[in-house]
């Protein structure tokens, strides 16, 4: 009987060998993409802080995610477009020139944002300017597409696997600063935007008088209903002596701080030619010039000026272009003023003025007054008009001033289609001669 051969170990222990060898490199090939992942978080978190730690513009946070991935070993083509407005701008550009950039265009799909997950550029069918490009990867917000990253060079699916998802956390750290920054700097404009019409409503509200007539001669009544927190109206009551009284309601085209600085050059112009006791005749072409000077024939006034003597009862008058005021008399008749001149401000000399003049009846009732309280439209489109504002005079004509105008106001907020939202300021001045 033959003997059996001899056990050799050789062969179990090159195998353990072999399993030993693999599993040490599996191990090194685990530190080296965990120490990849580390430097990457690393990379990640510094970039968030150093684009948080100061007041970087929106070019500088871009130009510190250039220099990020200027710093990767990978070869990259990337190229990132940001939605900025109604549109999507190239902000970062590797591997191509960013003029070359700017050129490219984008499908109707991605302007739309109906793009939402990471797939290859060649499925989109952009055209051969994007061949260099192998993916797509969106960025997203609270849900809303901010930006498209194109990357290529990626030559294994290593780089694939190592790199998407660090540009990605890099894209999104990126897009994140931006809003910051953005909102922030809306965050200034709009306290900047909100001081400045702080600013305009004082300086318009000490332009009207705090004290109206109300004496023997005479009583005055204002209402004043500003269409945007500062309103373009202008009204004023002077009294010049002891006998007369300016009346003065202005409109100016425009609205805002704009309007409000304007009105009140106008307003200090006035009141300097008053205390120099020129005439309306001067007073007026006096006013166009420096309206004309300031705005440079852009912005007008449409104005009303008038200058009551108690003592003789007679009004002189300019209509500088505005809504003719109404004078009603005590047995119902109405006398438009419309005599004085173009707007001001439009040309640098007037080229007519006629001043009016007219004696005021006993127990008459004068209204001054804008084109908001005028050009108010029902839900045909028919306008309320001068027709409207007699047709409420006529009612309640011997209404104290203060309901008369609440009847005013009633009036035009009934018949208006827009609910009171009225599509301009509205200024009433009234006076009644007694």
């Amino acid at each position: 009987m033959a003997s059996a051969a001899p056990f050799s170990s050789a062969e179990p222990s090159a195998d353990l060998a072999g399993q030993v060898a693999a599993r040490d490199e599996q191990i090194k090939q685990l530190k080296r993409q965990l120490q990849l992942k580390q430097f990457e978080l690393d990379t990640v978190l510094g970039v968030a802080h150093d684009m948080t730690a100061r007041d970087h513009s929106v070019d500088e946070l871009y130009h510190m995610l250039r220099l990020t991935l200027q710093g990767q070993r990978n070869a990259l083509q990337v190229l990132l477009f940001a939605h900025e407005g109604q549109d999507f701008k190239v902000r970062l550009s590797l591997g191509v020139d960013m003029a070359a950039a700017e050129k490219f265009k984008l499908s109707r799909p991605l302007l739309d944002g109906d793009v939402r997950q990471p797939q290859a550029v060649e499925d989109l069918n952009l055209g051969p300017d994007w061949d260099r490009y192998e993916l797509i990867l969106p960025i997203l917000r609270q849900r809303q597409i901010v930006a498209y990253v194109f990357v290529g060079g990626l030559r294994t699916d290593h780089d694939r696997q190592q790199m998407i998802p660090f540009i990605t956390s890099l894209a999104n750290t990126l897009m994140g600063a931006v809003e910051n920054r953005r909102l922030q700097a809306q965050r200034v404009a709009d306290a900047a935007v909100r001081k400045e019409i702080e600013i305009a409503q004082e300086v318009q509200a000490m332009l009207f008088p705090r004290h109206l007539p109300n004496d023997s001669h005479l009583a005055i009544e204002r209402s004043y209903v500003p269409h945007t927190e500062i309103g373009g109206d202008y009204y004023d009551v002077v009294e010049m002596d002891a006998d007369r009284l300016l009346l003065c309601v202005a409109d100016v085209s425009g609205k805002g701080v704009p309007a409000s600085l304007l009105m009140s050059n106008f307003q200090a112009g006035l009141r300097t030619l008053l205390r120099q006791g020129v005439e309306l005749a001067t007073i007026v072409p006096e006013l166009n010039h420096l309206l004309f000077r300031n705005s440079g024939g852009e912005k007008f006034i449409t104005a009303f000026l008038g200058i009551y003597d108690r003592r003789t009862r007679r009004l002189q008058y300019v209509n500088a272009g505005h809504n003719d005021p109404l004078l009603l008399a005590d047995n119902g008749s109405v006398q438009p003023l419309k005599h004085g001149t173009v707007m001001l401000g439009i040309m640098e000399e007037l080229p007519l003025l006629r001043v009016g003049e007219i004696e005021i009846p006993l127990h008459s009732l004068l209204l001054l007054y804008t084109d908001g309280l005028t050009e108010v439209f029902d839900a045909d489109n028919n306008e309320f008009g001068e027709e409207g504002v007699l047709a409420v005079l006529h009612r309640n004509r011997y209404l104290p001033l203060p309901k008369l105008h609440q009847e005013l106001l009633r009036s035009i907020n009934a018949f208006s289609a827009h609910n009171a939202q009225f599509a301009d300021d509205v200024t009433i001045l009234s006076c009644r001669f007694k």
